[in-house]
């Protein structure tokens, strides 16, 4: 989805005013219907509100992919993810028997990039932004996986979905089975995303332009 066909959130602050990121995070987002426990769905919601707030954003459809992938929302990736994870879910279950917790991907899967909102603060123009407190929150020194990891915890959701979020750097030493299907839903729609917008995998990507590589 690119950015001009994004829809702007009903809920931004055109006027100037504060933006209603509870109610943006709703609509953006309708897989938080897929969450069957209701303190959990809240506690997603949560997440993102504080992200949005302390990343100063206008709009959670202005968050890009990638610091360098603009015609591609966050909004859209994280949907994506969620939208495999939940297919990838069905066949585990139906067709190998797997137990899969499906509230814990779900929520994990809409958690993971979370922390795009503290990371792309310094890569997009300014009229997007309210007020980013760079102070404490809003910068790309910690790579989103962390901070999103640090939100999850946070607002107090269940350990089983704060291990799934950190995809990218290996910290959490032992994968369960609903984190290694975050993992592979996040490489599936990174490398949709990177193949259509610049013809590339995500490892090309990842090699060539990931701020969190040494």
């Amino acid at each position: 989805m690119a950015d001009e066909d994004a829809p702007a959130s009903e809920a931004a602050a055109d006027d100037g005013g504060t933006p209603d990121y509870d109610a943006q995070v709703r609509e953006a987002f309708p897989e938080l219907e897929e969450i069957g426990d209701d303190d959990l769905r809240e506690r997603v919601v949560e997440a993102w509100v504080l992200a949005l707030e302390r990343g100063g954003w206008q709009d959670v459809y202005d968050i890009p992919y990638a610091w360098n992938i603009h015609d591609v929302t966050n909004v859209e990736h994280v949907r994506g993810v969620t939208k495999v994870a939940l297919e990838s879910a069905r066949v585990q279950r139906e067709f190998h028997g797997a137990d899969v917790d499906v509230d814990v991907v779900v929520a994990a899967c809409l958690l993971h990039d979370v922390g795009k909102c503290y990371e792309y603060v310094e890569h997009v123009p300014a009229e997007t932004l309210v007020d980013p407190d760079r102070e404490r929150y809003a910068t790309d020194e910690i790579p989103h996986s962390l901070s999103g990891y640090a939100l999850a915890h946070e607002v107090g959701v269940p350990i089983g979905v704060q291990r799934a979020i950190p995809h990218f750097l290996g910290e959490v030493p032992q994968r369960t089975l609903e984190a290694e299907l975050v993992k592979s839903a996040n490489s599936a729609s990174s490398n949709a995303i990177t193949d259509a917008a610049m013809g590339i995998t995500l490892k090309e990507w990842v090699d060539e332009y990931s701020q969190t590589q040494n």
